[in-house]
């Protein structure tokens, strides 16, 4: 498998494989790698010929040091495992701070016509500067014909898609659906960091965004969410930072149901010092 540490290596090599008709689909994470990230490289492999799978965490998108400090960082066992769905189709990004950001190590101010001020972005001051800004300068390093992104960060997929339109960036964006465990809990690199009791009642979230999209066929979105604050009154283990029922295309908290309208439910709760995101279409 070709591993590159340096961006004007990777986009030359990426160069001559476009120049011989490879097209090149890509997929961006911050490592520790799990299944979910394997469905989306799948997915780049079923509709390109190479796959890119950059691995980096980027400083920028965090607003928690100790958050940054704790996340994992586990580069030769993503490599086995991305091996393990081939070892000539997959090119590896693995760069330094240094060789994104030279010695400026700071955001790039993106508008997003309003969905950066919603959910994450109201709860995470700057988050969205720092991932418009990586993200796009891995397109501008990987030169991709489309980019995969899961809709777990479903707020992040519609960012993404928006910095796509509004600077008028030559990547198909595609979201692909959320992949969970066995028990319901959708796949983060972050669940490695649950201890085996924050592990047992993850599912939780899983189950209560399930039983809110029942909800939400007969009653009012505000109804449905004093019904979610309710229910995790009863479990201490976690503990929620915000429910949302929200327009998928503006993101803002829906005040009255529509028939026209395509609503999303978005959760956010912390199990123990370990903050959990999830969503579910609700029509």
């Amino acid at each position: 498998m070709k591993i590159f540490y340096n961006k004007t290596k990777l986009s030359q090599h990426v160069e001559t494989l476009k120049a011989k008709g490879s097209s090149i689909g890509f997929v961006p994470t911050m490592g520790a790698l799990h299944n979910g990230h394997l469905s989306l490289v799948e997915k780049g492999l079923s509709e390109n010929d190479i796959a890119v799978v950059s691995i980096f965490v980027n400083p920028t998108q965090f607003d928690n040091q100790n958050d940054l400090d704790k996340y994992p960082r586990t580069l030769d066992a993503d490599v086995s495992l991305l091996e393990t769905i081939s070892d000539k189709t997959i090119i590896v990004y693995a760069p330094t701070v240094k060789d994104i950001y030279s010695d400026n190590v700071v955001s790039q101010s993106f508008t997003f016509d309003g969905l950066e001020h919603e959910m994450e972005g109201a709860f995470r001051d700057g988050h969205f500067d720092g991932v418009g800004t990586i993200v796009k300068r891995l397109f501008e390093i990987v030169m991709p014909n489309k980019a995969y992104f899961g809709e777990k960060d479903f707020q992040q997929l519609q960012i993404i898609k928006k910095m796509v339109q509004l600077h008028d960036i030559s990547v198909k964006v595609i979201g692909c659906p959320i992949y969970r465990a066995e028990d319901g809990l959708a796949m983060s690199s972050r669940n490695t960091r649950l201890t085996p009791e924050y592990r047992e009642v993850a599912p939780f979230i899983y189950k209560t965004l399930k039983t809110a999209k029942t909800k939400f066929g007969t009653k009012s979105a505000k109804t449905v969410s004093e019904w979610v604050k309710k229910q995790f009154k009863k479990q201490p283990l976690l503990e929620l930072e915000y429910f949302i029922i929200a327009d998928v295309e503006t993101l803002k908290p829906v005040k009255r149901k529509s028939t026209k309208k395509t609503y999303r439910a978005f959760i956010a709760a912390y199990a123990g010092d370990v903050r959990l995101i999830d969503n579910i279409a609700l029509n």
